[in-house]
């Protein structure tokens, strides 16, 4: 597992590594929006999600996604995972309802994962 951030950022070309050695085509990642780091290569995002909170993240601000490097900017990220299930918050799947916050994220990953 690796902790990405804007000092210490993520190639496409590590990620695509990741993919292959664990998944095949995809990472999973967690991404905390408050503190604008990102946990990832890990085999459950409630694994990375564990790892975050340790490191002093808060719950309502991290969120599950995946990362798809050999598909196009468009496709590639994908928010799907059972730790955005928050019924009590709002968010009623396993993706991440709200537009904007969508929108936070992908602008998120793309400043810590460089092409």
């Amino acid at each position: 597992m690796k902790t990405v951030t804007e000092q210490n950022p993520l190639t496409m070309d590590e990620l695509r590594e990741m993919a292959a050695s664990r998944f095949g085509d995809m990472v999973k990642a967690v991404v905390d929006v408050a503190l604008e780091v990102m946990a990832v290569d890990a085999e459950m995002h409630a694994d990375e999600e564990a790892e975050l909170l340790a490191g002093g993240s808060r719950q309502e601000n991290l969120w599950g996604i995946n990362l798809y490097p050999g598909l196009s900017a468009e496709d590639w990220l994908e928010f799907d995972s059972l730790i955005n299930l928050r019924p009590s918050t709002g968010n009623m799947t396993r993706g991440v309802d709200d537009p904007a916050l969508r929108e936070d994220i992908r602008s998120l990953v793309k400043r810590l994962v460089r092409s």
